[in-house]
């Protein structure tokens, strides 16, 4: 092994979740770069991998890339590992990556456990297609904006969410995103791993009657079982927007985008 990147996945509990070439790959490479090296070294102690770690972190990564792409083109082998999963899929890492592609540098994928497809191949929805959105914002403001900008995609959306909020984007997902199948997949891979099924408003009743919600989440909304169809009449649905203080110019655009058709199309409709 010399001048190769490596993105290796590493366990999201279960430290058994770990793939035999990883623990080759990080026992072979000249240096392990972790998110926390407290974190990996657990998991290095745990399977008997003595080699160096060096943090690489979203504060230290604009600076340390470069000391990794210098340490890769002196013939190094470098694994990259986040604390849990994938690294790069909502972790440190893409600066790394770039720059090791850009100076001519082997990138190897090595793959494992993802939180994201454990949670979507146990959750009972649709896999043919799904989009993944990584982390919420904290604000309720922000995560209502998010779902009314997703509300019309065809597919499972998939996000993380802190336990501390999960109550209140319930509350976003049922107000937006009204009767949706929702999903909560907690603990992954854990002792305490759980899957809870139902609306946003079973959900929330549920998980509002325990004294707290803990550990890791990822939460899964579903397609809409049945499309809403608005066959408001166009003129009709473009005055209403304006009484609202719309332009009329932003209520055809609003129209449009709704209906899935050209501002053309929208012209044409109300001739």
């Amino acid at each position: 092994m010399s001048k190769e990147l490596y993105i290796v996945a590493t366990p999201i509990g279960n430290l058994e979740d770990i793939t035999l070439r990883a623990l080759r790959v990080l026992r072979e490479a000249d240096l392990i770069a972790c998110e926390d090296t407290r974190q990996t070294r657990k998991l290095l102690d745990h399977y008997g991998i003595g080699k160096p770690a060096i943090s690489y972190h979203d504060h230290n990564e604009q600076e340390r890339t470069a000391e990794l792409i210098e340490r890769l083109e002196g013939g190094e082998s470098i694994a990259l590992v986040s604390d849990a999963g994938t690294p790069l899929i909502s972790d440190p890492g893409y600066r790394l990556v770039r720059a090791a592609i850009a100076a001519g540098i082997v990138v190897v994928p090595i793959p494992g456990a993802s939180a994201v497809m454990g949670a979507l191949a146990a959750a009972g929805l649709g896999t043919d297609s799904f989009r993944f959105c990584g982390f919420l914002p904290p604000k309720t403001s922000q995560r209502q904006k998010i779902f009314e900008a997703l509300k019309n995609e065809d597919c499972t959306l998939v996000f993380y969410e802190a336990p501390h909020r999960i109550l209140e984007t319930l509350e976003d997902i049922a107000a937006v995103l009204r009767g949706r199948p929702v999903v909560i997949a907690r603990e992954l891979t854990k002792l305490h791993e759980e899957f809870l099924r139902g609306t946003a408003a079973e959900l929330h009743a549920v998980l509002s009657a325990r004294p707290s919600v803990k550990g890791e989440i990822t939460l899964l909304i579903g397609k809409a079982e049945h499309a809403e169809v608005d066959d408001t009449p166009i003129e009709e649905a473009i005055r209403a927007l304006e009484s609202s203080g719309v332009s009329r110019m932003d209520a055809i655009k609003n129209v449009a985008k709704a209906r899935g058709l050209s501002k053309r199309e929208v012209y044409k409709l109300m001739l």
